[in-house]
């Protein structure tokens, strides 16, 4: 019902954290206090810049624990985790925040930002920076303010930690006063700052080059595209009137910009896409009319408004641009949009909105070339947010979680474990009960929306390195429930099965390759003291108190990777003048789990097997069967920063589940035979491409991308007969009537006459034949490749819509940064 889904999706039910905690690029988190109070009530509620979150709290734990392992920390575990328990103290003011960035990885080097209201120095109008630096991973920090003379330091810019240990600091300046922005570069992580006077203000963070930090490109509030090549020491105007910026594969550069005529700097719908590959020297137009692109895995994509009153449709590229295609999806309208869900270099996950605010559309997942989609999952449930709790699962290969809108309302999670190839429900925990009035009782996710929403304070958590692990917050039942208590469940074979472990909502990280797990419970009042931390996948915690003066919960923070022992709880807490100290408590694991995991600690397992499975095809996967070497949970040892998760990989007998169906095709309901659509019955594709058009005759069948079967089941899947396209031969003209006959009278003439017109017929088709093709090679040199499927019918199950296909040409944390799936909305 839609009541149902109204009170879910737009009601915040519950605040759990005071204060917000974001996530950047991977290695950055930023803390803001949104609300904190004493007992006396002389801390004062603020007003967030972000107003669409309500300040609330969360709801006590309920029901017995999941199991009866507590195990109390013996007083020499006490000891020695207080002598390996540092606490900092940070200024702050009443409306202030902190940034915590990671710099390099295994260097120890963090790097934190605390802001302070008021104008301390001439740069500085509306406030100054402390900035602090630890090399000990965090346990102890120095103040290095005056590295910056104390200046105000962008909030939403932040910092930018780019490849290596370079970084970047962006000034808060005022625009009038100033004939460009400010940026402090540092290439030994933060040891020593270079003040840059730019020529240019910012609109947007400046972006690295995925691999060299010298090389750097940046957007300016009027338009113009701005690079540098020496690390931000000189930069060079190389285009005006853009609206975004991607880097793609080596140093192509796409952006997308406005017509030289163009009234409006940025009129959507209008813009143009160009490419650079020698770094601004020269550009090639790779479309016009376009509304936006991103960058993801190889894929180049973009959507395209061909015309003002139509649909956009999309155009993928899988070489830079160099030729791209109109990918074989139904066209959205303005009320619909295109989200790329994720993506690599073998296959993307794509979600097309249904029209009207139905909080719910189609999943599909391309070919390996981004052109021909099959349906992957129906009614995907996209919030209106615009958040997706569709998840990838890094603990295992092929894994993925999201969330489907059913018709009545109920929101229920499903999981796949190849790649998109088939959805079914999540197993219920073992050590849960649903009850007797519940029919179907499974494990339900929440997701991102339940995040936006303070139902939860984080979402699912995996990481490759702690292989078959992952934590989630759910609830047992028939449906995801947004008033029933969501707990923390862990899986230890990448979804298969589960098992709930704390009680009530947690804040949680993996450490160590997965052989440590610490969580800290969201109070209700928020305030926080005590560390949980198991080293058994979740089967057993231990409990530490980390401090005697409890404080209100930021959020935790470790180093990226997994690979470190410590960790971080970021918080605030009241002083005796009202005024709030920023707080942080690192705590070093490894001084408790001293011992280094041996041959006999880790353990062999066949990812994707069933127990007692034995079947050839059990544990075959996307054509594999993999095992790896883990670490058995009833050992406490540290895996420590060299481990390395290690493989061993055999390939399966290809069978139908290996393989998707086609377009036009689709999967049999409780079998993995692959039908033809009725609508698409008898019906020929016909293909063109690169100037020639091809018949494919299809079995339904396409190889699931990345899939690495051999033998067994092997479907014809095309049959090409090339003929030419694009080129229609004029009609002849009409035969002309004459009275003048000429008659040939002896056999020589006639002999004569034949030869010398077989003659001139053999030079006019030469002729013809040379013509053919120095066109062909004229029009298709430059001509957009089009793959054209005539007649098509995509079936919709609820309302079958015709769609169009005759025209068109052609996405970690992840490399779409400019324009987001948001941007593939309007």
């Amino acid at each position: 019902m839609i009541w149902r889904l109204l009170v879910l999706l737009g009601v915040s039910v519950v605040l759990l954290m005071g204060v917000e905690c974001r996530i950047r690029e991977g290695k950055t988190l930023t803390f803001r206090r949104t609300q904190h109070s004493d007992s006396q009530g002389r801390m004062r509620r603020r007003p967030r810049r972000d107003a669409s979150s309500s300040p609330g709290t969360s709801k006590p734990s309920r029901g017995p624990p999941f199991t009866s392992c507590r195990l109390l920390l013996t007083p020499a575990e006490h000891e020695v985790l207080d002598d390996n328990t540092h606490e900092t103290g940070f200024n702050g003011d009443d409306g202030s925040y902190v940034i915590l960035t990671w710099v390099g990885d295994d260097t120890g080097v963090v790097l934190v930002l605390s802001t302070i209201s008021g104008p301390v120095h001439p740069l500085n109008e509306g406030g100054s920076t402390r900035l602090y630096r630890s090399t000990d991973y965090g346990k102890s920090f120095r103040d290095i303010s005056q590295s910056i003379n104390h200046t105000f330091i962008k909030e939403e810019f932040g910092v930018s930690v780019g490849p290596g240990i370079s970084v970047i600091l962006t000034a808060d300046t005022p625009v009038l006063n100033n004939p460009g922005g400010i940026i402090f570069t540092s290439t030994d992580a933060g040891a020593t700052f270079k003040f840059i006077q730019l020529p240019f203000h910012l609109a947007q963070p400046i972006a690295y080059h995925f691999s060299n930090p010298d090389y750097l490109v940046a957007l300016s509030i009027d338009g113009g595209l701005w690079l540098s090549l020496d690390f931000g020491a000189w930069w060079t105007k190389v285009h005006d009137g853009v609206h975004s910026f991607s880097w793609g594969a080596g140093i192509n550069l796409f952006f997308s910009c406005s017509r030289v005529d163009a009234v409006e700097a940025e009129e959507r719908g209008d813009l143009i896409l160009k490419r650079t590959k020698d770094l601004g020297k020269t550009f090639t137009i790779i479309h016009e009319d376009i509304y936006s692109f991103g960058y993801i895995g190889a894929f180049l994509f973009f959507s395209v408004m061909e015309d003002p009153r139509s649909p956009r449709v999309m155009y993928f590229s899988s070489d830079q641009g160099d030729t791209f295609s109109q990918a074989l999806l139904p066209s959205a309208s303005t009320e619909q949009f295109y989200s790329i869900l994720d993506g690599d270099e073998d296959m993307l996950f794509l979600h097309v909105d249904n029209p009207g605010d139905t909080f719910f559309g189609t999943m599909y997942t391309s070919d390996d070339r981004g052109i021909l989609f099959s349906k992957s999952l129906e009614r995907h449930l996209f919030d209106g947010h615009r958040k997706s709790d569709f998840t990838n699962i890094t603990s295992l290969r092929g894994v993925y979680l999201t969330n489907k809108l059913d018709v009545d309302g109920r929101i229920k999670s499903v999981i796949s474990f190849n790649r998109g190839g088939t959805w079914r429900p999540l197993n219920k925990p073992e050590n849960t009960n649903c009850g007797d009035k519940i029919k179907s009782c499974n494990l339900h996710i929440h997701g991102e929306h339940s995040r936006n929403n303070h139902i939860v304070p984080m979402v699912t958590l995996s990481e490759p390195a702690a292989v078959g692990l992952v934590i989630a917050h759910g609830s047992v039942g028939d449906s995801l429930s947004s008033s029933q208590h969501p707990d923390v469940f862990v899986s230890s074979d990448g979804g298969y099965n589960w098992r709930g472990t704390l009680r009530g909502p947690h804040h949680y990280t993996i450490l160590d390759s997965g052989g440590l797990i610490v969580a800290v419970e969201a109070h209700r009042e928020g305030q926080v003291k005590t560390i949980k931390f198991s080293t058994d996948e979740g089967q057993c915690w231990k409990l530490y108190n980390f401090t005697d003066q409890p404080f209100f919960f930021a959020g935790l923070a470790s180093e990226p990777g997994t690979n470190a022992m410590t960790v971080s709880v970021w918080g605030f807490r009241p002083e005796e003048d009202g005024q709030p100290m920023w707080v942080a408590v690192t705590i070093d694991f490894q001084s408790l789990i001293t011992r280094e995991c041996n041959d006999n600690d880790y353990e062999e397992w066949l990812a994707h097997s069933t127990e007692g499975g034995g079947s050839e095809r059990n544990g075959c996967v996307l054509g594999v069967k993999e095992t790896y070497r883990r670490l058995k949970k009833q050992s406490v040892c540290r895996n420590g920063r060299s481990f390395v998760v290690k493989k061993k990989q055999s390939p399966c007998l290809c069978t139908r589940e290996d393989f998707l169906c086609d377009f036009g095709y689709y999967r049999h309901v409780n079998t993995s035979e692959c039908v033809r659509q009725p609508s698409t019955a008898n019906k020929t594709y016909e293909l063109c491409l690169n100037g020639e058009e091809d018949e494919l005759l299809t079995e339904g069948y396409r190889k699931v991308p990345s899939d690495r079967c051999e033998g067994g089941f092997s479907p014809q899947l095309i049959k090409q007969t090339v003929k030419a396209c694009g080129i229609k031969p004029s009609p002849a003209p009409p035969a002309k009537s004459t009275s003048s006959v000429t008659h040939f009278d002896t056999p020589r003439e006639k002999l004569v006459l034949i030869l010398v017109c077989a003659g001139a017929v053999i030079i006019v088709l030469i002729a013809i034949v040379s013509a053919v093709i120095v066109v062909r090679r004229v029009i298709y040199r430059n001509r957009t490749p089009i793959y054209r499927f005539a007649n098509l019918r995509l079936q919709d199950d609820e309302n079958s819509t015709t769609v169009d296909h005759e025209s068109g040409t052609s996405s970690n944390s992840t490399a779409c940064q400019q324009d987001s799936d948001d941007d593939l909305i309007e």
